[in-house]
């Protein structure tokens, strides 16, 4: 149970640093743009919080060169969910990354399990 609030914690983190980089990046560049390099500076940040405080391993080169694998689906996800909400219901593109990135919080959780953790310690749900 400690292992899903904290990833929880982290994501809330990673949510809210990538939200702000988006909008930072809003500013200057089209809302795709912003989201592809928001996105990809908060994994950065988050497969550092999930070895630290989540998982409590120590962060390695194959770990890092792994850990996009568990945002593909995050990403697929959203950026589909960002380009329908914007572009398809043409509801406004400040939220809408909020909204979309809701139904990959699961998927990311598993993935990242299996990546961050050896065989022995995934076995075990939290």
């Amino acid at each position: 149970m400690r292992q899903i609030l904290t990833f929880a914690a982290v994501g809330v983190v990673n949510t809210a640093t990538y939200y702000c980089l988006y909008l930072l990046f809003l500013i200057a560049f089209p809302y795709l743009v912003a989201h592809v390099v928001a996105f990809v500076l908060a994994m950065i940040g988050s497969f550092f919080l999930n070895a630290r405080f989540t998982y409590r391993t120590r962060p390695t080169l194959r770990k890092f060169l792994l850990f996009p694998l568990t945002n593909v689906s995050n990403f697929g996800i959203t950026t589909a969910g960002v380009y329908l909400i914007v572009d398809v219901l043409r509801a406004g593109d400040r939220f809408a990354p909020l909204v979309a990135s809701a139904a990959a919080i699961p998927v990311t959780y598993v993935v990242s399990r299996w990546v961050m953790l050896p065989v022995a310690e995934r076995k075990t749900i939290a």
